[in-house]
């Protein structure tokens, strides 16, 4: 007896679907269905909105954070610190700072770390693009470079390889701290994390 499957049509959407991040066989099933059966879902929104942002969304050619063609509104807020430059992996590390309130600066987004496995490279970054910036700041002063990278093999190596290259230039390098979670314990934290919070302490 031929076993029962879905009708091409979705197949196609849940095959789709599993390409997603994070989204697996079941997953996309479970999507597929809600979209198709669901009285709250509504797919042709779905469709407009993720052909709107496809169209009309681009990397911000001086900060690489997401823009539209008529700006980026990291770039274009005026009372952002010119004097503080904070560099990231991904345009996505800037949404956690942001929502945290703690920094009122600039961005200065990668578009990844240096990772010799997956033959990611110098120059597959968006490093010139970061020390014309820092070569050409307004100011006479120099400005800090916070370096908010993350805190594995490969972001340590970016880390590192940016800092060599920012010491030649008008600038102050930083590096965020890096040690125990807000509520985190000492018995759940690994050794480089404690190395790192030790590292890291402060007069109080």
């Amino acid at each position: 007896m031929k076993r029962a499957d879905f009708p091409q049509p979705v197949s196609e959407l849940i095959a789709e679907l599993k390409r997603l991040p994070g989204i697996g066989p079941r997953s996309a099933e479970r999507i597929a269905i809600w979209l198709l059966q669901s009285p709250k879902a509504d797919p042709p929104a779905l469709a407009r909105a993720l052909e709107n942002a496809s169209a009309s969304i681009i990397s911000c050619p001086t900060c690489g954070f997401f823009a539209t063609h008529s700006g980026c509104a990291l770039c274009d807020e005026p009372k952002r610190d010119n004097l503080s430059l904070c560099v990231v992996e991904q345009a996505t590390d800037v949404l956690p700072l942001e929502r945290s309130g703690s920094f009122n600066g600039r961005y200065h987004c990668l578009g990844g770390k240096l990772s010799p496995l997956d033959r990611v490279s110098p120059e597959d970054l968006r490093i010139p693009q970061l020390l014309r910036r820092v070569e050409t700041a307004d100011s006479g002063d120099p400005i800090e470079v916070i370096l908010a990278l993350g805190s594995d093999v490969e972001g340590e190596a970016t880390a590192n390889y940016l800092a060599d290259l920012l010491r030649t230039k008008n600038c102050r390098i930083t590096r965020i701290a890096q040690g125990l979670p807000a509520g985190g314990g000492l018995e759940h934290a690994d050794e480089l994390t404690l190395l790192r919070a030790m590292q890291g302490r402060r007069s109080i």
